[in-house]
């Protein structure tokens, strides 16, 4: 507060002296002045104590708000956390874990994590965390991290529950760097087909891919499919990284501009992995940024075929800036554009809020359920390298479109996960039958095809549902029955085994995952696509 303090008068006196000089102010200069003093005078001579420290972030976040959706102010208690799921790592005890009835219960140690080399196991729930009760209402995931994360080589002891023994277990855990992975699933689909699914483009990012295919290419694969389906996106260095990967040398990956930015091309090297077999890109609503700087470069080079629903639209490129207190400013300073010339950003021009709707117009509109609900200009118009028609100005239009599931629709399901039933029973039903599902099972292939939700875990869903005080509806179960089951099965599996193997089981009934075997399986179909006939 005191260097803020000083830096103000010190802004203070440089406005005196400017206006003793007389000099000449550019408008960029008086409209600085203008804003110091206004904070100054506030600190100084308003009638009440002001939090000056508010004032300024709310100064700042006004501010950015009249520009664009994607500028923004970030405190400097939020910086940290905020790249955290991009750098890829973090500092702490290494669990997954869920809030069960306001305890902390532990759904698998991270592989090699401090927690493991302890001895903590899956089921084992954290009634005490040095020492103090760790239990109740005040348990939340900003409690958790408070009390669980820290600093590499410090110590946190925690006591443990451990299945129906009432003496408590008390554990050791010294903190250490956990990785993030940014890879959530890698596995062979059939003989032929990889599956490679991308939570987001982080540093590490590009080698994670790197071990995935490798892993891949060791079981015979021959084509891929690549889902981007819900990412946000990341860093633009990765995405670049990553496009190289799929293409062949000196072609152009994408490039940004700005009023105060020159036009900055980005080109593949000869390092790519993958630049001639089959390809398939996924990618949907939820598929932002640097998911469609990719997605968008292997269009427009006829690289491979994207299926799936229009992206977000994001095409605005942010540049961190450091503040003198510590928090930053992530400010839009150009546009990035595909190969073929398109910018995928959407408009904004109505403003944040109007911007904040778009999901919900592109819902009204019928265009998560028709492709020809999607109009546009002709002025959008672009070629690919094989003369294909893509269009700008509004995300990726997919090669080929695949409708939202209508399985989703059903109230019954859309509260089931809502309220958190569905995630609670399926978590609870993993922890006590843990060891007898892999006694039976012996690994997850075995499990994954002679394992079916019967009666009595349907039964024990409705009770579920009862406790989260979600009506059960017989003809909307009928109507979701088949997906909400596989999906029992699915987050069962990831609670037994890890999140990989959620995708795994519901792969079988994925609308996306099935068209692109279908397209991947027929050559003529697949070539026919890239050559727009």
């Amino acid at each position: 507060m005191k260097s803020l303090k000083m830096f103000f008068l010190a802004i203070a006196c440089f406005i005196a002296m400017a206006a003793t000089a007389q000099q000449p102010q550019s408008k960029g200069q008086m409209n600085s002045q203008k804003l110091a003093t206004t904070l100054y005078l506030i600190e100084n001579f308003y009638v009440d104590t002001a939090n000056i420290d508010k004032v300024t972030e709310d100064a700042i976040i006004a501010a950015l708000k009249e520009l664009d959706p994607h500028s923004a102010y970030i405190s400097k208690k939020d910086v940290e956390k905020a790249n955290e799921p991009l750098v890829g790592s973090f500092e702490g005890i290494g669990v997954t874990f869920q809030l069960i009835r306001d305890t902390i219960t532990v759904i698998s140690p991270t592989a090699g994590g401090p927690s493991e080399k302890v001895g903590i196991m899956a089921g084992d729930q954290f009634i005490k965390i040095d020492g103090e009760e760790s239990v109740g209402k005040k348990v939340d995931n900003e409690y958790v991290q408070k009390h669980l994360r820290g600093k590499k080589g410090t110590k946190v002891t925690v006591s443990v529950k451990r299945g129906s023994d009432p003496e408590l277990i008390d554990f050791e855990i010294i903190r250490d760097k956990i990785p993030l992975n940014s890879i959530n699933a890698v596995y062979m689909l059939d003989n032929h087909v990889g599956y490679i699914k991308l939570d987001r483009f982080a540093q590490e990012s590009a080698q994670e891919f790197k071990e995935a295919f490798a892993k891949l290419q060791a079981q015979g694969m021959e084509s891929l499919i690549f889902d981007l389906r819900g990412n946000t996106g990341g860093y633009l260095n990765t995405a670049i990284e990553m496009v190289d990967q799929f293409i062949t040398e000196n072609k152009l990956i994408v490039f940004t501009e700005g009023i105060h930015s020159p036009r900055q091309e980005w080109r593949s090297t000869a390092a790519g992995l993958y630049t001639t077999g089959k390809l398939v890109v996924l990618i949907d609503e939820g598929s932002a940024s640097a998911s469609e700087i990719l997605s968008g470069a292997i269009q427009d080079h006829d690289r491979g075929v994207v299926i799936g629903r229009r992206s977000f639209g994001k095409g605005l490129v942010q540049r961190p800036f450091n503040l003198p207190d510590g928090a930053q400013i992530r400010l839009t300073t150009s546009r990035y554009h595909t190969p073929s010339g398109r910018c995928i950003q959407r408009p904004y021009e109505k403003g944040v809020e109007d911007y904040a709707k778009e999901m919900e117009k592109r819902l009204k509109h019928g265009e998560y359920y028709h492709a020809d609900s999607i109009h546009f200009p002709d002025s959008l118009k672009f070629k690919t390298d094989g003369g294909r028609t893509v269009y700008g100005g509004g995300g990726i239009m997919p090669d080929i479109f695949i409708p939202v599931d209508t399985a989703y629709n059903s109230k019954l399901y859309t509260n089931l996960v809502r309220k958190g039933a569905l995630n609670r029973f399926t978590t609870d039903y993993a922890l006590k039958h843990r060891d007898n599902i892999k006694a039976q099972y012996v690994d997850f292939e075995r499990f994954n095809k002679d394992f079916t939700i019967g009666k009595d875990l349907v039964e024990g869903l409705k009770k579920a549902a009862e406790e989260a005080k979600v009506e059960w509806n017989e003809e909307q179960f009928a109507r979701s029955e088949k997906f909400l089951l596989l999906q029992m099965k699915a987050l069962i599996a990831r609670n037994v085994w890890e999140t990989g193997m959620y995708y795994q089981v519901m792969a079988d009934t994925d609308p996306g995952i099935q068209k692109a075997l279908e397209v991947l399986g027929n050559e003529k179909q697949y070539k026919s696509i890239l050559k727009g006939k």
